[in-house]
């Protein structure tokens, strides 16, 4: 495993705000000439600290206004069982996040749609259809309180 130094935290704080900073503007705001900063980027990518670079796009503004926080609970735990579940799941586009829980529900799920009816038809067409479901539970946010953001990460 790395072991992050207080540089590689400043580091992974800094890409966290701006992925799109230059090297040298990322090498000056954590004191590093360019050489060794880049280097450092690309230890911490090879050791899959840094795990891409993604645009964050508004929902809204893609049609999807529409999300869904959905709770699933499996009837049957069997290995192949779950493997089955998280493959389905992994295929389905609108679902953007999965988590597997501990308590009474298994999976949380976030997907987003461009309607209501839109989210009744995947429920109806792809979550009801994946085997060993033994319930679904579905809340619906009315808008984001803090979006998703950087990780806690103390300079130490």
């Amino acid at each position: 495993m790395h072991s992050l130094d207080r540089i590689d935290r400043l580091i992974l704080r800094e890409l966290q705000q701006d992925a799109r900073l230059t090297n040298q503007e990322l090498a000056d705001r954590v004191g590093l000439s360019p050489s060794p900063c880049l280097r450092r980027v690309r230890q911490l990518e090879q050791a899959g600290i840094i795990e891409g670079y993604r645009a964050v796009v508004s929902p809204r503004a893609v049609d999807l206004p529409i999300t869904a926080f959905v709770r699933l609970r499996l009837a049957s735990h069997e290995g192949a069982t779950v493997d089955a579940v998280e493959e389905r799941l992994r295929a389905i586009p609108h679902i953007v996040e999965a988590h597997l829980l501990a308590g009474d529900w298994d999976y949380l799920v976030r997907i987003v749609t461009s309607s209501f009816d839109a989210y009744e038809r995947l429920l109806r067409e792809h979550l009801r259809a994946i085997p060993s479901l033994a319930s679904i539970d579905t809340t619906f946010a009315f808008g984001v309180t803090k979006p998703v953001s950087a990780l806690p990460l103390d300079a130490r």
